[in-house]
């Protein structure tokens, strides 16, 4: 009897469509008839990222009218739009941790002659505890300036703050990844070299903050110990669980950049405690994701005195086509650009004084948008009555952040941040 009832419920599915059962062939399926047609439409290539329903997002992207813009007649107040921008910016994130204290600790110190670079912990939120390399120039009496430096992306996660630091013996990936991305200058070991204190910390997924899977356990903790095969092989496990972690903290509500941006300006608070720093003479910069990290911190911290974005400037609408997938999850901030284009975050920066370098051959970017943004930061420099303070660069080659480029950006902070 329960065997036929169980024949009778197969029945019932297979007529709503849900279970198809040998011998019980739909009707007209014996004799040919076709299945039900779609509607007619005429397939076109799109060399779109999203392909065959790029017209589709693209029309939702092209609807979008950020409402939050300080090119709109409606605001006249600077810093009336720069308090609810920011206010706007966090709650996109959705992320406001609760205050603790620092707490930061020394773990490893070493005077390097014309620098002393120590290693130090210190409490970002009551979750976290991040690990910071902080450079002291020796030849220096006094409060003087500081920069906050944010590490790149680049597909490497095995390496955070390191990027921008050379230690003289580095490990082998990061030989390789300081000529393609720096030209094979640090930019954390070039900046102390000229005076400045240094910070850099390892955003969260990066370097000691990375991801390890169970089944790669046995690599062990230590990096020194792995080799470039290890390095590919343990990057390519974190790049594979990026959208994990994006989908992990929607749970909780979170954008992962409001980590990255809320860690960074912690980053300023730990400056702060250190007796070599002027307050009123911090500045930051960064290429690619650090590019990304410093228009935030710039836009968000009033307490950033100069501003210097590296390969990491565009208008959104023209990215739609072909530049979703050149980028990484932690670029996007689902509600943010309902009020703001990134040019308007970075703008929030003014009237003090900001650089953006971009390569015209950036293949992260459309050209278009990339020309479109400079146009922008202008226009809001100009508006806020300091058009003098905005300087936007462009640069031949591809997405890199090199000695040449370097240099124009080290000489810009002299002039902003030594006077």
């Amino acid at each position: 009897m329960n065997e036929l009832r169980g024949i009778n419920r197969r029945r019932a599915l297979t007529a709503l469509g849900a279970v198809p059962i040998a011998g019980l062939a739909p009707q007209g399926a014996e004799d040919g008839a076709a299945a039900p047609s779609d509607q007619p439409r005429e397939l076109t290539p799109m060399e779109a990222d999203m392909g065959a329903l790029y017209p589709d997002t693209e029309r939702l992207v092209a609807a979008n009218r950020p409402s939050h813009s300080f090119l709109d007649s409606r605001f006249q107040s600077l810093e009336g739009w720069k308090r609810r921008g920011r206010e706007l910016a966090w709650e996109s994130f959705g992320y406001r941790p609760a205050s603790v204290d620092l707490d930061p600790k020394v773990v490893d110190r070493q005077d390097l002659g014309e620098f002393v670079r120590e290693k130090v912990l210190f409490s970002t939120t009551p979750q976290f505890r991040v690990a910071a390399y902080v450079h002291i120039p020796k030849n220096r009496t006094g409060r003087g300036p500081a920069i906050v430096d944010l590490h790149s992306h680049g597909g490497m996660f095995l390496f955070g703050k390191e990027k921008v630091i050379d230690f003289g013996r580095n490990h082998p990936a990061m030989t390789v990844y300081h000529k393609g991305n720096y030209g094979g200058r640090p930019t954390t070991t070039a900046l102390v070299r000229r005076g400045y204190v240094v910070v850099t910390i390892d955003a969260f997924m990066f370097g000691e903050r990375r991801l390890i899977m169970d089944e790669d356990l046995k690599y062990g903790w230590e990096r020194s110990r792995y080799s470039v095969e290890d390095v590919k092989h343990l990057n390519a496990r974190c790049a594979s669980k990026e959208d994990t972690l994006a989908k992990s903290l929607t749970l909780a509500g979170i954008a992962w950049n409001g980590i990255v941006a809320w860690d960074d300006m912690r980053a300023v608070d730990y400056l702060l405690t250190r007796p070599e720093v002027d307050p009123k003479r911090i500045g930051c910069v960064g290429v690619s994701f650090g590019g990304y990290r410093t228009l935030f911190l710039a836009g968000l911290d009033e307490r950033i005195a100069a501003a210097c974005v590296v390969g990491f400037m565009s208008t959104i609408k023209p990215m739609a086509r072909r530049h979703i997938d050149t980028h990484s999850w932690v670029h996007f901030v689902p509600s943010l650009h309902r009020y703001m284009d990134w040019p308007d975050v970075v703008g929030m920066m003014a009237p003090k004084p900001l650089m953006v370098q971009q390569c015209r051959q950036d293949g992260l970017f459309p050209l278009t948008g990339m020309r479109e943004s400079l146009e922008r930061i202008a226009a809001v420099y100009e508006k806020a009555g300091v058009k003098t303070h905005f300087d936007g660069r462009f640069y031949d080659g591809g997405h890199r952040f090199d000695v040449p480029m370097q240099e124009d950006a080290f000489d810009w902070f002299d002039r902003h941040l030594k006077a």
